[in-house]
């Protein structure tokens, strides 16, 4: 997910207007404001809908029908930590940004093009989905946390662009924090359990040897952003 900082903050501002324009009408107290919540929510879908390595892992791992409610915890619990993060401290971490998002960057370009190695490994060979298919919990959970630790972009758009967009919101920042939470949990959650859903048509070899590839691609392209510096 790749977004311009100057649109970001742009947006961001415009949004604190919006607010500031839709607030609570007088007489009513400010927790009754859901300006703030809502401004949240919509710059934090905006900025996760995108296809990325994450997404595209929930969605195979959906497909399969393996450990997806692990999966989904984990990218909506890791979401929730960044983005509080960035509420509570986005000084603090834009001036250790430098250096952190450096070292993420590279560790995400190896992690990703050994995953997109595999998964095109594993759309290649026909049994690839039986074989597969009883991957314990642990390595599906491992596997979830480097996908969304390693990406610096997770953490350019959860800390700091979703930080610089609550804190415009001064002492009502929480509830933008908190709206932008939700965006997490209802996205994975609807992007796992939809992957789920329609596992059944979708499990044929073929079908799957397909997602496989797909997966591959999407790894292989933000691979390649990242070590562009993109």
């Amino acid at each position: 997910m790749i977004v311009s900082l100057t649109a970001l903050l742009t947006s961001a501002r415009t949004g604190a207007s919006a607010a500031s324009a839709m607030s609570a009408p007088a007489g009513l107290p400010a927790s009754l404001d859901l300006a703030p919540a809502l401004t949240g929510f919509g710059t934090g879908l905006g900025l996760i809908v995108a296809i990325g390595a994450q997404n595209a892992w929930v969605l195979r791992q959906g497909v399969r029908r393996e450990h997806i409610g692990l999966v989904i915890a984990i990218c909506a619990l890791s979401d929730l930590v960044l983005i509080t993060v960035g509420t509570g401290a986005i000084r603090i971490v834009t001036g250790l940004a430098p250096w952190v998002l450096e070292v993420l960057r590279w560790g995400g370009v190896v992690y990703l093009a050994v995953f997109a190695v595999s998964s095109f490994r594993s759309a290649l060979r026909p049994g690839a989905l039986e074989q597969s298919a009883a991957r314990p919990a642990a390595s599906v959970a491992a596997t979830t946390l480097a996908l969304t630790w390693l990406n610096p972009h997770v953490y350019l758009d959860t800390v700091l662009m979703l930080g610089t967009v609550t804190n415009n919101f001064g002492p009502t920042r929480w509830w933008a924090a908190a709206g932008a939470c939700a965006t997490s949990i209802v996205w994975f959650t609807g992007l796992g359990l939809g992957a789920r859903a329609l596992s059944g048509p979708l499990s044929s070899p073929r079908t799957w040897r397909a997602v496989d590839a797909v997966v591959g691609c999407v790894m292989v392209g933000v691979a390649a952003r990242l070590a562009l510096g993109a």
